[in-house]
């Protein structure tokens, strides 16, 4: 499901009408919170997490979190619920033997940086890990999860569309009021390039560390000038990985929008597939999506890999030194 237009628009009648849902929603998520009996492992735990329901750029976070602390000489493993995919767990995730469908499209992306453990409790998960040798546990989406003690929390939200009219769902696209969450975390990441990180103008507590990140590609050395292109995506935003493309100098023939973690069926690829060759395209995708690609069309598909960097290394590794490697 894409995010409502009016979510954006404070102004909009229906996010209006649906303000006092929105109330109701707030009020769960708070209950939830200051109920949960949270668990305190012998190990660190920091949650990557977000305010906004849908993609702001979390998973490039938990991998650029997992790369850096074992640069400080950690053992990071990732938690995670797995979202979409079927396993309750904990289970360890094997890129090898788990499809997307049984673990989740970001946990099966996430392994090939990390140990991942996927687990609908986030107890049993945080144990697990620890349990299997983790210095440190890096907690996908756990911010508004009452499960583990968390002993550092960041908050990712994407620079350009902030935190939208600032309600809560169905109202607006927040899980719980901006100055509440806010008010928990110990560091913001905005997610975008230096133009639109000049205009996010949300006003944040005076001692909450903001630190800018953009999304840039890997230099791999491709050509993306040479041929047209028919790119598709399945992600919060797809429209950002189709201007990240046109960046490179892309042709796109045709650009496919999908919904977030929507399922990569065989009828749909062969639509997809029959497409580019009417229009002498080659398919692309992001990484997230080459993940849930059947392992028969992985050959058939490129992937555009990204990575994040911070604005102020310094300030991120200042961040993670607190938690000294065994």
């Amino acid at each position: 499901m894409r995010e409502p237009a009016f979510w954006s628009d404070p102004s909009d009648i229906r996010s209006r009408l649906l303000a006092p849902i929105g109330a109701l929603y707030a009020r769960a998520t708070a209950r939830r919170l200051a109920g949960g009996a949270k668990e305190r492992l012998d190990i660190p735990v920091i949650c990557v997490g977000n305010i906004n329901a849908g993609g702001t750029g979390k998973t490039p976070v938990t991998i650029a979190l997992a790369e850096r602390l074992r640069d400080l000489g950690h053992r990071p493993h990732v938690v995670s619920r797995g979202y979409g995919g079927t396993l309750t767990g904990p289970v360890h995730v094997d890129p090898a033997r788990h499809k997307a469908s049984e673990v989740g499209d970001e946990p099966l992306l996430i392994s090939a940086f990390a140990d991942v453990w996927v687990a609908k409790d986030r107890g049993a998960g945080g144990r697990a890990a620890q349990e299997a040798g983790a210095s440190v546990i890096v907690l996908d989406d756990g911010f508004q999860n009452p499960a583990l003690e968390q002993d550092l929390k960041i908050v990712v939200v994407d620079a350009q569309r902030g935190f939208g009219n600032g309600r809560c769902i169905p109202a607006g696209p927040l899980r719980e009021p901006l100055a509440t969450g806010l008010a928990r975390a110990d560091a913001l990441v905005t997610v975008g390039d230096a133009t639109v990180q000049r205009q996010f103008d949300t006003p944040l507590p005076a001692d909450l560390p903001r630190l800018a990140a953009e999304l840039k590609p890997l230099q791999t050395g491709m050509d993306w000038t040479g041929q047209p292109w028919l790119a598709f995506a399945g992600i919060g935003h797809p429209e950002k990985f189709f201007n990240t493309l046109r960046k490179l100098g892309a042709t796109l023939a045709l650009t496919v929008p999908l919904d977030d973690h929507e399922p990569l069926t065989p009828g749909l690829l062969t639509r997809l597939e029959r497409d580019a060759l009417a229009a002498g395209a080659q398919l692309v995708t992001t990484e997230k999506d080459a993940a849930r690609l059947p392992r028969a069309w992985r050959g058939k598909v490129l992937t555009l890999p990204v990575r994040l960097h911070f604005d102020d290394e310094d300030q991120m590794k200042a961040l993670l030194a607190q938690f000294p490697a065994p």
